[in-house]
């Protein structure tokens, strides 16, 4: 039981820009909608709503679950709500889960055009079906989640008005390339990458370098797909020797945050924002604190409204940083 002052529902997402995606993975997807305590549709003000993208490796259902001993999203925020240390708002925790664990919520031939899907169809029958203010939208999320939410407001200028990258995919140098070789290793055990994928799903049990093998598949169905076939996939690496493919390394490179803001047409994007914040653990396994402080550094140079922070922790276990987040989103939306 969530035991929430709000409530929590459930929104069905038709899509059309899904419809025959090489994975065959649904078209129809639930986003979950907390509303909050004494939700009014017909009040005068509309709501603000904060959409949430979960990281890789969680679906909507995992964020929203309640578990003994700690708070999720939805309950930190109702928390919060109901102390009057956040202003009421709707949050969207949205659907963007694949076969392979994730779309790093970017269009892609492979997995289909999910910063689309989100963009035009998540937004839009949200506002149908709720008392929201389009004017105020924030949006952030967690690893991936929050490499989407970077990648959104950049490629997506004018959806969101503010955002918010907890421990968010960037500097692929540093954080990507040390699971290449783990990856090359577990994939040559298969005689494809769909045996393997079928093979990691059916585990009861999967160790870390199988999941960094799935995770760098998923990444290159997003970054460096062949085509619109289920696997046809590019792999930064050659799968035989190992050596870095540099070619197809530079196509996930052109995806990378950090490369992103050498670009000023990003900068333009992300000063449009009312607020950029980003931080990550000084522990994070992945090493995406360096990524955050570049990505901080650059956009500021560029006259990006940016808040950057460093804090003790790792990549999971930073669940109490949505506490930090959320009403400076709200505050920066009003």
């Amino acid at each position: 039981m969530l035991n929430l002052a709000g409530q929590l529902t459930w929104l069905s997402v038709d899509s059309a820009l899904l419809v025959g995606n090489p994975l065959g993975d649904p078209v129809r997807r639930q986003q979950a909608v907390y509303l909050p305590p004494g939700y009014d549709a017909d009040r005068s003000q509309p709501y603000p709503v904060l959409y949430y993208l979960p990281g890789y490796g969680n679906d909507v259902v995992s964020t929203v679950a309640a578990r003994p001993w700690e708070r999720n999203l939805i309950q930190r925020a109702d928390q919060l709500i109901v102390a009057g240390e956040m202003p009421a708002a709707l949050i969207v925790v949205v659907d963007g889960w694949t076969s392979l664990g994730g779309s790093q919520y970017i269009d892609s031939l492979h997995n289909g055009p999910y910063a689309r899907y989100i963009t035009e169809e998540v937004v839009t029958t949200v506002d149908r079906d709720f008392h929201t203010n389009p004017q105020a939208r924030g949006l952030f999320g967690h690893s991936s989640g929050g490499f989407g939410a970077l990648h959104l407001a950049m490629q997506h200028p004018g959806v969101f008005g503010a955002i918010a990258a907890h421990s968010a995919d960037s500097y692929f140098r540093y954080s990507a390339m040390p699971a290449f070789e783990t990856t090359r290793r577990a994939l040559t055990r298969f005689p494809s990458f769909s045996a393997f994928a079928d093979d990691f799903v059916a585990r009861e049990k999967r160790s870390g370098d199988l999941f960094e093998a799935m995770m760098t598949l998923a990444y290159a169905a997003a970054y460096s797909p062949r085509a619109a076939q289920a696997y046809a996939i590019d792999l930064p690496f050659c799968l035989a020797t190992g050596e870095l493919d540099e070619a197809v390394f530079a196509r996930w490179l052109a995806f990378d945050p950090v490369e992103a803001m050498l670009n000023p047409a990003a900068g333009a994007a992300l000063a449009r924002l009312k607020l950029c914040f980003i931080d990550c653990g000084r522990q994070d396994e992945w090493k995406l604190d360096v990524g955050a402080r570049i990505f901080a550094q650059r956009a500021k140079a560029q006259g990006v409204r940016v808040i950057h922070e460093e804090f003790e922790g790792k990549h999971s276990g930073v669940r109490h940083r949505l506490e930090r987040s959320m009403p400076l989103l709200l505050e920066a939306l009003k």
